[in-house]
């Protein structure tokens, strides 16, 4: 199979590590956002942040920046010498970061998909709403365990544990 030049692979470092800013910074601030609830009074906010979160999480930044780690680290397996399961470090990035998307597409994604929907019919009501308040709870206790998910993958590219052939 053929293999990208050194410089190709530079151009690939820096678009992966684009795509990792944007996972990890958008993940980051949908944490923030959850917690600058608190103190909201009017249903129109609540929705609004509501609403700005699935924005971020879907369309802007974080869709976006798990995918471009998926195609960048794919490009990266496949044209160069690190293959895919060549070393073990390698196969528990590509192990975590696909349970990472497959855990956002099933459950953060839907449970701010439900958020969203429940306070743009409640309002501020929502905030005594059960569902809302459990759906919360676990997207944000969900969401903490991705980001550190997410920076212990940057961790294990920089030190490359376990670096002996499998």
């Amino acid at each position: 199979m053929p293999r990208f030049t050194a410089r190709g692979l530079r151009w690939l470092k820096g678009f992966h590590l684009i795509a990792v800013s944007c996972w990890i910074g958008g993940a980051i601030s949908l944490i923030f956002l959850s917690f600058s609830k608190s103190g909201i009074t009017d249903g129109h906010v609540l929705y609004g942040v509501n609403l700005s979160i699935h924005h971020i999480d879907m369309t802007v930044v974080v869709i976006a920046g798990a995918f471009g780690c998926l195609v960048t680290g794919l490009l990266y397996s496949l044209f160069s010498t690190w293959g895919f399961l060549k070393y073990r470090w390698i196969a528990v990035k590509w192990i975590a970061t696909v349970a990472a998307i497959l855990f956002g597409t099933f459950f953060l994604g839907p449970w701010e998909e439900v958020m969203m929907d429940i306070s743009g019919r409640l309002g501020i009501l929502s905030l005594t709403d059960e569902t809302y308040l459990q759906t919360q709870c676990m997207n944000i206790i969900g969401g903490f365990f991705q980001c550190a998910l997410l920076l212990c993958l940057i961790f294990i590219s920089v030190f490359k544990p376990w670096a002996g052939k499998k």
